[in-house]
């Protein structure tokens, strides 16, 4: 009952566009992350046939593919860079991880890296960072080589102690943040709930970033995401996260 059908069309070269799409000055912007090791809801989030965003992480066996599988599909592709949290262990992160006892030159290379390996990276957002992000010798240098690359950044907002935005506004860069994790809980009947409350969201804000993710999640969140976005078309125009960069 929340939803209705919609019919999605298809540009020229397979970039792909909404009926109505200009008939609201509000937008809102999905972004999928943890892409690059083929994790479970990937093949699902690919064929959504909406303007969708993945954050691809560097140096994972499908990194390449998923990051060229998205632009050929007209998504946006991020760098899903992986960044020191308050709590949990640097395996987790993965290779290439940025932390907070890294030297000034080390970040830049690991992040100038992780940029060459993610094809038509159009920005970066942060894979956990809880602490990382809220460091402000290590974000400004992270923002410098976005601003220098012209590349985006999205706060996934994984911290309230956040200083990106602070840091960006002295660096000159251009950045968004995360407004609501859709699957933060990995249930359905959740990721159903925090639909609606996107749906909600949107009602009261001109611009909307939302988070979702591969991996244990990923089947749910596709499913719910695939039912729910011709409703939020229908309140907001949903476009790629380098449309809603101000």
């Amino acid at each position: 009952m929340y939803f209705i059908v919609i019919c999605l069309l298809l540009g020229p070269r397979g970039v792909i566009r909404s009926e109505g799409e200009s008939a609201t000055q509000k937008k809102i912007a999905i972004v999928i992350d943890d892409l690059g090791n083929d994790m479970q809801g990937t093949k699902e989030i690919m064929e959504l046939a909406a303007p969708i965003t993945v954050a691809v992480m560097p140096f994972l066996p499908t990194t390449k593919r998923d990051a060229e599988w998205a632009h050929s599909v007209g998504y946006d592709v991020l760098v899903h860079m992986p960044m020191e949290p308050v709590k949990g262990k640097k395996s987790w992160l993965g290779p290439g991880a940025i932390t907070t006892d890294l030297s000034d030159d080390e970040i830049r290379q690991r992040v100038v890296a992780a940029i060459e390996e993610v094809p038509f990276a159009v920005g970066i957002n942060n894979h956990m960072g809880s602490k990382v992000t809220a460091d402000k010798r290590v974000m400004r240098i992270v923002l410098e080589v976005c601003k220098e690359k012209n590349l985006l950044y999205l706060d996934s907002k994984t911290t309230h102690k956040s200083v990106v935005q602070a840091v960006a506004n002295e660096v000159g860069l251009r950045t968004l943040e995360n407004n609501i994790f859709m699957d933060d809980v990995y249930t359905r009947d959740h990721i159903v709930k925090q639909a609606l409350k996107v749906l909600k969201y949107v009602d009261d804000h001109d611009t909307t970033v939302v988070i979702g993710h591969v991996g244990p999640p990923g089947k749910h969140t596709a499913a719910v995401l695939k039912q729910s976005i011709p409703s939020i078309q229908k309140k907001a125009q949903l476009v790629t996260i380098s449309k809603l960069a101000p």
